[in-house]
């Protein structure tokens, strides 16, 4: 991905900024991290009642603040259906700080893509806090393992998760691949949705640990896109990607299974592409583009499917039989293609028997 520049100092997030930061949220949700709509329009009313969210980077905090990771888990095919309550977040954030010991003063979202990305604001400016200008992943990740704490090698504490009636867990395992496996059966035993917080941090814990200036980066992508003429070609010029293939989407299987949305997508290409044909394979997120028995795209790597008249992405919970479509796939973070970070988010950690190939050596 190119180099994210973070927020400068006094920076805030206004509503009149949600709509470009969701736009450029569900960009970098590559297929997951949930569809932005409904948090969207929960941030931009939040912000209305509450007013703009101080936009901070890692260097402006300070001694005393503490930054808490928060993001929605579960399937998103049960999350678009199954709204959170209005104050479960409250409850949330009241037990992560007793297990803290401390004030939360800064939420983060654990990625930045789709509504995982937008939810922090709304958050923030309900609870008066901060919201730092990073992630854990720079794009989203199906599992909470995949973080790049986790890659730095910082531990997690604990974790607490909440769901929609009421019931907190609280959770300390001895890694974060045991973390995924219980909150992932808690999350199942909730509906396959909940509501998370993990890994507090401090100003110096932060630094080196986590992806920086993702915030300000989705809104400028999220401007790209809504203000553009051509709003694929302004979206791949905006990342440094490429459109892998625009066509049409013949063939789709998804299913709903072990708190993941899984299956694969088959489009066929038109216009120029046409006679070509890829297939794409999910878990939440898009993880490989195949064509022709050759590995276009693959994870760690970012690879977005996007409307092929307005740019806009789609989720891949929202994925539909003969929607016209462009394959957008563009580098990831750097920190992912390090052997740790491949060994946690490269294609072996999905299953795959590929060597990774970075992106701009796979493209045609």
């Amino acid at each position: 991905m190119p180099p994210t520049s973070p927020a400068s100092a006094g920076a805030q997030v206004a509503a009149a900024d949600v709509a470009a930061l969701a736009a450029g949220a569900a960009i970098f949700g590559t297929g997951g991290g949930g569809a932005v709509h409904t948090a969207q329009v929960v941030a931009e009313q939040v912000l209305l009642e509450n007013g703009p969210v101080p936009l901070v980077t890692v260097d402006e905090l300070g001694p005393d603040d503490l930054v808490m990771l928060m993001s929605g888990i579960g399937a998103p095919t049960v999350g678009i259906e199954m709204l959170s309550s209005r104050h479960q977040i409250d409850l949330l954030v009241r037990e992560a700080q007793a297990a803290a010991g401390r004030p939360i003063t800064a939420l983060m979202a654990a990625e930045i893509g789709g509504s995982n990305g937008v939810s922090p604001v709304g958050w923030a400016s309900r609870l008066g806090l901060k919201l730092l200008d990073a992630d854990g992943m720079g794009r989203a990740f199906p599992s909470a393992a995949m973080v790049s704490m986790n890659v730095a090698g910082l531990p997690c504490d604990f974790a607490i998760l909440s769901d929609v009636v009421g019931n907190v867990s609280v959770i300390k395992t001895i890694d974060l691949h045991w973390l995924e496996r219980h909150a992932r059966a808690l999350t199942v035993a909730s509906g396959s949705i909940c509501l998370g917080a993990h890994y507090p941090m401090t100003a110096e814990t932060a630094r080196g640990a986590v992806v920086e200036g993702t915030v300000s980066a989705a809104i400028r992508v999220g401007h790209a896109l809504l203000s553009a003429s051509e709003p694929v070609a302004a979206v791949a010029a905006e990342l440094g990607g490429s459109i892998l293939l625009t066509g049409k989407i013949t063939d789709l299987d998804r299913r709903t299974e072990d708190g993941f949305a899984r299956g694969s997508v088959t489009i066929a290409g038109t216009g120029a592409d046409r006679g070509r044909l890829q297939r794409l394979e999910l878990q939440n997120e898009n993880l490989v583009v195949l064509e022709d028995g050759e590995v276009l795209a693959s994870v760690p790597d970012n690879v977005t499917v996007i409307d092929a008249e307005t740019g806009q992405a789609i989720t891949t919970e929202m994925l539909r039989y003969g929607q016209r479509v462009a394959v957008l796939a563009w580098a990831c973070d750097p920190i992912w293609r390090t052997p740790r970070g491949l060994e946690l988010a490269g294609p072996q950690a999905f299953g795959y028997d590929l060597t990774y190939v970075p992106f701009k050596e796979t493209t045609r």
